[in-house]
């Protein structure tokens, strides 16, 4: 537990995220959620590449929105199963909204989440949902308060705009829009809904 602590928290300052102005709120979540991390492949001290592990399944797959980049770089320097074992219980407990108690309320929405968005947002191509635009914003931050469709029209792609009514560490009001430019149902994310569709 120590050696976790000292990896993760090599120095204990922390940075608070700087607040946002209401104006580049659709923008920035636009931006900010193409930044996140698309899932890697990192492979964990130990653990050979490309063998069917559970450690990389977690690491790559069930936490790879959520998980900080520092929690990333400890969680591959672990040298045993038991470290990772421990991490992993401790990664949750960090996030658990009610200490103390049995349940993990933050861990089974979570998992809740994905298997929401596996099953909603999975594409015609065969794309898992978690892996889509819509799964990630779904997964990161939950089911939007409000949904706008829109169907395709000529020159105009079908579109979804979601709308948040607060994002903690973003703001009030955020929108997204997700757009199917191809018409094949995969629904992409766009930060600008004037550009014209690809010919």
């Amino acid at each position: 537990m120590q050696r976790i602590s000292r990896l993760l928290y090599p120095n204990s300052t922390r940075s608070v995220p700087s607040v946002l102005p209401a104006a580049v709120l659709t923008l920035t979540i636009a931006f900010a959620v193409i930044a996140l991390p698309a899932p890697q492949q990192p492979t964990p001290n130990g653990v050979t590449a490309g063998q069917d592990s559970p450690w990389l399944k977690w690491i790559n797959e069930d936490v790879a929105y959520i998980v900080r980049s520092d929690e990333r770089a400890t969680f591959l320097k672990l040298a045993s199963d038991e470290e990772r074992e421990k991490f992993i219980e401790q990664f949750w407990l960090r996030r658990d909204p009610t200490p103390g108690t049995a349940a993990n309320e933050m861990k089974e929405e979570h998992y809740r989440r994905i298997a929401s968005a596996n099953q909603r947002f999975r594409t015609g191509r065969g794309l898992a949902g978690w892996k889509t635009d819509r799964g990630r914003i779904y997964i990161t931050y939950g089911p939007p308060d409000q949904i706008e469709s829109h169907a395709a029209t000529t020159g105009k792609a079908a579109s979804h705009l979601w709308h948040y009514k607060f994002i903690s560490g973003v703001g009030n009001d955020v929108l997204i829009e997700f757009v199917d430019t191809k018409g094949t149902g995969d629904f992409a994310m766009t930060t600008d809904p004037s550009a014209p569709l690809p010919r």
